[in-house]
């Protein structure tokens, strides 16, 4: 299963940058690749992804998520795969380091093509640039959502 980690410093506090990424249904105006997600709950997102012409739709689940920290998810039915983790270190009153980890099981010829080529690798280094771009134009957060999801067994 491919890996791919970037991290970018955004030029707002911990909070403001941590509180729009708990704003999903927000990805697209960032994300490349990424239709439309709609949070079903407080844990349950629905995404709709569309990458190399690929239309695929899929549940997933927040497995941790920690004001200010960590938020983490995983597919959870369908036949994709994929899994990611974001978190948020201050490096000061007014900028955060924020690192994606993102974790999928390429599909068809044409995606794992796309992986082993570093297709995957340049498109998150572009998402997390372009959430950059999205959180210092904005300067707040559109929302937010502070709830804690601990680990399955903790």
């Amino acid at each position: 299963m491919p890996t791919v980690t970037e991290s970018i410093d955004v030029n707002v506090p911990v909070r403001t940058a941590y509180n729009q990424w708990t704003q999903f249904e927000s990805f697209p105006e960032f994300m490349s690749g990424v239709e439309a997600i709609r949070q079903l709950d407080d844990k349950r997102l629905h995404w709709v992804t569309k990458v190399a012409g690929v239309k695929r739709e899929f549940d997933a689940e927040i497995t941790e998520q920690h004001p200010d920290e960590r938020v983490a998810w995983k597919s959870v039915d369908g036949d994709t795969k994929h899994a990611g983790v974001v978190t948020f270190h201050r490096l000061n009153d007014d900028q955060t380091r924020v690192t994606v980890q993102l974790d999928w099981e390429p599909e068809g010829v044409v995606e794992k093509a796309g992986a082993a080529a570093g297709v995957d690798d340049r498109q998150v280094k572009a998402d997390t640039k372009r959430f950059k771009e999205f959180i210092e134009k904005r300067g707040a957060e559109s929302g937010a959502w502070r709830g804690d999801v601990s680990r399955p067994g903790q």
